[in-house]
């Protein structure tokens, strides 16, 4: 496919754009520093792309705006006492010593464990805490693309986990294989699910159109509302339960 990157200076807005062989022109604003990324056709020239960013520059400040006053998630030390998100909740590490085989376990209804050597190092006890992302990934997706390949009509030949900084999936449409990014298992199970399905509609509709859309509304009709929730950038805190609240 041919690309080309660069960044658009517009004041104090740097904009990366990337022209590749598509139709129309798509911007948008991420977090979590509300950085701005256009997608757009081979044919538009920097001065075309340059008016339709400044035609939205409103709407972009109100975005960054709206991220900068998010509640942000610091750089994790791995410590007891952090904050930590699963499954769209918050929890406290806490950590221990032990001689066996590092783990991590939630035992309780506002705590995570880690289990770790003393003195382990702030990368081993975070390669712990994401590999049970993974597993609690690995344990999920299966049934999720089992449930919607029924309903989509589709089949995927493969399926992995890794991280990654500005999307959620993607899918590799001729090997049929979709990708998904392990800060889904921060959110809460819907998320994961409006992901899994995404992708999977790549397999017939390989844009972001109409008909796209409309494969998403057959199949998961609340998915706007899930994609607003994975928009604000950090996990989406779920309420207590009556059981934790007492606890």
């Amino acid at each position: 496919m041919i690309t080309e990157t660069y960044t658009l200076q517009l004041g104090d807005l740097s904009v990366q754009v990337i022209k590749k062989p598509i139709k129309n022109m798509h911007l948008g604003v991420y977090p979590p520093s509300g950085w701005v990324r256009v997608a757009a056709p081979l044919r538009l020239s920097e001065e075309a792309i340059r008016a339709a960013v400044l035609s939205r520059l409103t709407w972009i400040r109100k975005q960054q705006r709206k991220f900068m006053g998010q509640e942000r998630i610091s750089p994790r030390e791995y410590v007891s006492g952090e904050s930590h998100y699963y499954l769209g909740r918050r929890y406290r590490l806490r950590v221990h010593s032990t001689t066996q085989a590092g783990r991590v376990e939630l035992s309780h209804a506002h705590f995570i464990d880690l289990h770790c050597r003393q003195g382990a190092s702030k990368d081993h006890k975070e390669r712990l805490v994401l590999a049970w992302h993974r597993q609690s990934l690995q344990e999920r997706i299966p049934d999720l693309v089992a449930h919607y390949e029924p309903i989509l009509g589709v089949k995927v030949a493969e399926w992995g986990i890794k991280c990654m900084k500005t999307r959620w999936g993607t899918c590799n449409i001729r090997a049929k294989r979709i990708w998904l990014n392990l800060d889904l298992a921060q959110h809460p199970e819907p998320c994961l699910e409006y992901v899994v399905v995404h992708e999977m509609a790549h397999l017939l509709e390989r844009l972001h159109n109409d008909r796209f859309k409309s494969i998403l509304d057959r199949a998961m009709p609340h998915w706007r509302h899930v994609k607003d929730q994975l928009k604000e950038g950090v996990p989406l805190i779920l309420p207590e339960s009556e059981d934790e609240r007492e606890q």
